[in-house]
């Protein structure tokens, strides 16, 4: 129906000027990977080849979105960081861009950013043209674990993409009370959330019992799907040292639902399909 024409039926015939979907019509699923990968501290180059790895594997299962684990680059709570990290924009999220424009994907992974003197825990949404939709800052920094410590972040934001309205946040921020309720008030339709999740050795598998009540509680109170990807490997310096990040990424609804789990202590890339505003979901496709 041309411009005039719907004007015209419009005014004479009552009908609707918006041309939007139907509240009531079905979403189209957004085909997700979870991408728990191996990340070894300061190891830049190498961590980028497993991230762009993943992305290649993850596009071939023909995913439109792929999560990583937080600080996926250098390692969480690597003072190494506050030498290596750069700017966003900069040099590691324009490596990340081209890795996501190159095979058309959009990606959310955990970046650490320097300004300044000062190092954010921070995490990056990125669509499939390489542009930067969304930056979060980590709240919830946990200071006592580096020296000298991340700065805390301060926004709670989401962006409006093509699979709905999105947001970021960044493992311990879902379980500060306050981080959440004010990503409630941003009602998005899909959270995505970068973990580094570590405990002791003799302590996983059971702890990655915690992440799964963690990430379940906070979709609950966030009314939303959220994917919840998790490092593999070990912190190699500080009050952590030697802690055991252990996979168990999940994807859970607003009901408590687990959707997709992820292997315990081993890289996996798992893909599955999410009905985006629905908080349903059916795992199509897990290695």
């Amino acid at each position: 129906m041309n411009h005039c024409v719907r004007l015209f039926a419009v005014l004479l015939l009552g009908l609707p000027c918006c041309t939007t979907a139907h509240a009531d019509s079905k979403p189209t699923p957004v085909r997700v990977a979870m991408a728990q990968i191996v990340c070894i501290d300061s190891d830049r180059d190498g961590n980028l080849r497993r991230i762009e790895n993943a992305v290649q594997e993850a596009a071939s299962r023909e995913a439109d979105l792929v999560c990583f684990p937080e600080t996926a680059l250098y390692g969480w709570v690597n003072p190494s960081a506050h030498e290596l990290a750069d700017t966003i924009p900069g040099r590691d999220s324009d490596a990340l861009a081209a890795i996501a424009k190159r095979h058309q994907v959009m990606l959310s992974v955990g970046v650490a950013e320097k300004e300044g003197e000062s190092l954010y825990d921070s995490a990056v949404l990125i669509d499939s043209d390489g542009t930067i939709l969304l930056k979060h800052r980590k709240i919830n920094v946990l200071t006592h674990l580096m020296q000298p410590p991340y700065q805390a972040g301060a926004d709670v934001e989401t962006v409006e993409t093509r699979f709905g309205r999105m947001g970021v946040l960044i493992c311990a921020d879902t379980f500060d009370d306050s981080v959440v309720e004010r990503m409630q008030t941003q009602r998005p339709d899909l959270l995505v959330v970068p973990y580094g999740w570590a405990a002791r050795a003799e302590d996983w598998p059971k702890h990655g019992e915690s992440l799964k009540a963690t990430i379940s509680r906070a979709t609950k109170r966030i009314g939303c799907t959220i994917v919840g990807t998790n490092l593999v490997g070990a912190i190699s310096g500080g009050p952590w040292q030697g802690m055991i990040y252990g996979g168990q990424s999940y994807c859970v609804n607003a009901d408590g639902e687990v959707l997709c789990q992820g292997t315990d202590r081993d890289r996996e890339i798992s893909v599955f399909d999410v009905a985006v505003g629905n908080a349903v979901g059916d795992v199509v496709d897990q290695n």
